[in-house]
């Protein structure tokens, strides 16, 4: 057992004991090397089922990061450019002045349609046509390329279906076919997830308190005009059948191990396993957007695909993440070969978590 392994197992377990936290997974890689694979509580309370490591949880946008990597794949071998303009490959996008957005703009949250619907149901998230035809028939927001603004749901819609143009599959199919099934990670990392499978999933809960934390808030933030209240992530969204099952990559149903296997990937450090070039790495994961977001009013920057740098860390630019919406966290580090990932099932609302268990693995392993 690696020091690294005791220390996260020992700073868990106190999580859980105390109550912060009901379950939790990490995984830590390091070149390639699995150093972390911790667990702690129970997926299920009603039925006290454990976490496992190979529990599947509900993380949200921590499955961004999987939506991307397929992007660059598919990049990576051809098929388009950063610099494509969208409606190239999906020429119904280029209604209401959209046709200069390319997939750059929309890998960077820069593309200037960050929002659903207003009258958007939970049903209609999982209705895959339906929300490209919303999403083709928006308005621009914002000359694309001139600001950044989160693209919480319409990220993972704009890169799927430009995924099934070119490969006139879905993007589940081929997040199996060119990431998912070569790390051998297949059975845990979905976008949808088979419903004959939800049975290994963790049970999501809402934190004490946080509805009267939404409730606080001002009516006139962009957050509110970016879609309907019903669709922001909580456990009662989380939970759905409908919404495990349907293929939503701007979030992801994954273990630990999975999402951090996927970020060792794409470091190339997986024996026999090479999923983009190390001059795609380089540029995917060097900043290119950055500003205060438009929808969220946090300063940000991007590498394509990826958000550049770990909360509360000042100047970690070698650090490429995606964190979800409750907590959950992972990153992959291209100065010291780290992939780290923590999943769990209290939807809390910030990163301290994460970034505790960071600073312990960091440590860790700067002294191995």
């Amino acid at each position: 057992m690696t020091d690294a392994q005791k220390q996260v197992q020992t700073a868990i377990d106190r999580m859980v004991d105390s109550g912060a936290e009901r379950g939790v997974q990490v995984a830590v890689y390091r070149h390639g090397d699995l150093l972390v694979d911790a667990v702690a509580g129970v997926a299920d309370p009603e039925t006290g089922r454990p976490v496992t490591p190979g529990t599947v949880f509900y993380n949200f946008s921590i499955g961004k990061a999987a939506t991307s990597t397929v992007a660059h794949v598919l990049a990576d071998r051809g098929a388009f450019g950063y610099d494509t303009p969208v409606a190239e490959l999906w020429p119904e996008f280029a209604a209401h002045g959209k046709g200069g957005v390319t997939v750059r703009h929309v890998l960077t949250h820069s593309a200037g349609v960050p929002g659903v619907p207003a009258d958007t149901s939970v049903e209609d998230l999982c209705d895959w046509e339906s929300m490209c035809a919303a999403i083709a028939d928006a308005e621009l927001w914002w000359e694309p390329g001139t600001a950044v603004g989160y693209h919480a749901y319409t990220f993972g819609y704009i890169v799927g279906e430009i995924v099934r143009r070119v490969t006139g599959k879905p993007i589940s199919q081929v997040l199996q076919e060119v990431v998912t099934g070569p790390l051998g990670v297949a059975d845990e990392l979905y976008f949808g997830m088979p419903a004959s499978e939800h049975g290994r999933l963790a049970r999501l809960e809402d934190e004490a308190g946080s509805a009267d934390m939404m409730d606080g808030l001002p009516e006139d933030l962009p957050m509110f005009k970016a879609g309907p209240l019903s669709l922001f992530p909580t456990a009662e969204l989380g939970n759905r059948s409908d919404i495990l099952a349907a293929d939503i990559p701007a979030g992801g149903k994954t273990s630990a191990r999975a999402m951090a296997r996927l970020y060792a990937g794409l470091l190339g450090d997986v024996p026999g396993v090479r999923l983009i070039s190390p001059e795609r790495l380089r540029e995917v994961t060097a900043v290119a957007a950055e500003g205060t977001d438009r929808i969220f009013g946090n300063e940000s920057s991007w590498g394509l695909g990826y958000s550049i740098g770990l909360p509360g860390v000042e100047g970690k630019r070698s650090a490429f993440a995606m964190g979800g919406a409750g907590g959950s966290f992972a990153y992959g580090d291209t100065a010291n070969g780290i992939a780290f990932a923590m999943t769990k099932n209290r939807l809390t609302v910030d990163f301290s978590a994460a970034m505790e268990l960071i600073g312990i693995v960091t440590g860790a392993t700067t002294e191995s």
